[in-house]
């Protein structure tokens, strides 16, 4: 019996991707990691050192003297497959998805096609814009202005203004108005409409469509519902991120589930990967949650119960951070995931395998609030590891694609391998001859 376990500490890069002059120039010189240390010059982090962080940044050539490398560790670098820096993508690439590139535009061009098919399954519709109080008159617009469409007054399709403006577009409900599962229905039919990365299927309760178009706000020709302003995250929140050809039968979680292998997702994984049913079944959980100690203390708590799996944790606290742009707390919540993670190694056994990874960078100091595209750490530990690699570090390389961390897990328990990946076991001598 063994497990295999991934964290993931959301938005911690290590160097901005060799991509980002021409693809995110607003990322150059992006490097979250190194960024933090220097804000944080007393910052210390014992755990992730002995795992071979400094190594990693080492590797991508950064000289950050908080952090020293280590002697005996199992360290690489990640790059990212998927289109810009993203937390959605970044996890289903984690899962052995070969990230497919969405179309990144304003929803209003989409909107006729939108509310037409929706009026034809029996839905009531009204356009509602800002910018031209006439164009709120649904029998007068012509959609000549940005604006969002009002779905059975309770639900409104709009452009995502949280990430990268174009790529994403939100469904927001009111759930005291409509239910989630109607919600949901009407998400999937927009996303059969459209190429955007996502569509983001989301609401809360205790709030009216009158707090949801408060929060309205338009941004060079996008439009859409400022989704923290409305308060739709405060209560009974809810959520389905629907991705552009994404297909969950051969990511990690379905092709284990297939071999009698169930995965436990905790924190924001739980929210963005999907879990088989048969998964569940077997003993599978996708347990949601936020704060740093917490989601770190159920993976203890998870160990305790679960004598073989696949599990894989978000720290979401760190991405936050980066979000409010505040290094010292970014700071705090590394230290706190160090020591989470250092609990979580001594409840694993001789044939585990931890993996400690990230999705994208979230530098606190390049000067935006948003993700930065960012290589990711890729720190490999296991006891029977470290006691056979005689105080030698190994280092596995750079990485095409976060996907050969999902397929190492598939490549564990000998399963077949997800849609993308090689995964990152094949390359450690050691596991070869051990634990093949």
């Amino acid at each position: 019996m063994k497990r295999f376990v991934v964290i993931v500490l959301d938005g911690y890069g290590i160097g901005a991707m060799d991509d980002v002059p021409d693809l995110r120039p607003q990322d150059t010189g992006a490097n979250t990691a190194q960024h933090i240390f220097d804000a944080l010059p007393n910052l210390r982090l014992p755990t992730l050192a002995s795992l071979g962080l400094g190594n990693a940044l080492a590797a991508n050539g950064v000289a950050a003297p908080g952090i020293a490398t280590s002697e005996s560790c199992c360290y690489g670098i990640h790059c990212l497959a998927h289109n810009g820096a993203d937390t959605f993508w970044g996890h289903q690439e984690l899962m052995g998805t070969k990230p497919l590139k969405g179309v990144s535009a304003p929803i209003l061009s989409k909107l006729p096609m939108i509310q037409k098919t929706l009026e034809a399954a029996g839905h009531k519709l009204r356009f509602f814009s800002k910018e031209n109080i006439d164009a709120q008159d649904n029998s007068n617009h012509n959609f000549s202005v940005p604006g969002i469409l009002i779905v059975d007054e309770g639900v409104t399709i709009g452009d995502n203004l949280e990430t990268d403006l174009g790529d994403n577009y939100n469904v927001t409900a009111a759930l005291d108005l409509i239910p989630f599962d109607e919600e949901k229905k009407i998400g999937a039919m927009v996303r059969s409409l459209v190429q955007s990365s996502r569509v983001i299927v989301f609401g809360g309760e205790g709030v009216s469509l009158g707090n949801l178009l408060d929060a309205y706000e338009s941004r060079h020709g996008f439009a859409g519902v400022n989704a923290p302003r409305s308060g739709v995250y405060r209560c009974g929140y809810q959520v389905l991120h629907l991705g552009y050809g994404v297909n969950a039968n051969v990511q990690a979680p379905f092709v284990l589930a297939k071999a009698g292998i169930p995965t436990v997702l905790i924190g924001k994984v739980a929210d963005i990967v999907e879990n088989p049913e048969s998964g569940r079944s077997l003993g599978g959980l996708s347990i949601p949650g936020v704060d740093t100690e917490e989601v770190l203390a159920e993976t203890c708590r998870v160990l305790d119960d679960f004598a073989q799996g696949f599990v894989c944790v978000n720290v979401q606290e760190t991405d936050l951070a980066g979000h409010r742009e505040d290094p010292a707390l970014y700071g705090e919540k590394l230290r706190l995931a160090d020591q989470g993670i250092a609990a979580i190694m001594n409840k694993l056994s001789e044939d585990d395998i931890m993996v400690v990874t990230a999705d994208h960078g979230n530098d606190p100091t390049i000067g935006h609030p948003q993700h930065t595209r960012e290589k990711t750490p890729v720190l490999v530990w296991g006891r029977r590891l470290a006691q056979e690699k005689n105080n030698r570090a190994f280092y596995l390389g750079e990485r095409k694609t976060l996907a050969d961390t999902g397929a190492a897990a598939c490549n564990f328990f000998d399963a077949p391998a997800p849609e993308s990946g090689v995964s990152i076991l094949k390359d450690i001598q050691w596991y070869r001859k051990n634990l093949a």
